[in-house]
């Protein structure tokens, strides 16, 4: 990684609601139905926060028939805490 791909991820680790998109997909892949759910927020709001975190590649997408699963990229998180812990 470089530092632009690191700026990208902390950059979308950086608002409140995206944190706990994360938080939510710790525990496993979740359909957006649930997150939205959970959040509480509308549609276009969640798209934007999960084009956010999928740009960045904290998360990945797969779509499964009508409905869209969101899973943690744990590999990149790794990479993100060894390069903070390495300042």
């Amino acid at each position: 990684m470089n530092n632009l791909d690191y700026a990208l991820a902390f950059k979308a680790m950086g608002d409140e609601t995206r944190l706990k998109i994360i938080g939510m997909l710790k525990n496993g892949p979740l359909c957006a139905c649930k997150i939205l759910d959970a959040l509480q927020c509308t549609q276009p709001t969640l798209s934007y926060h999960m084009k956010m975190l999928c740009d960045s590649d904290l998360v990945t997408s797969k779509k499964d028939g009508k409905w869209m699963y969101y899973t943690l990229n744990r590999s990149l998180l790794k990479q993100l805490a060894e390069f903070v812990c390495s300042l």
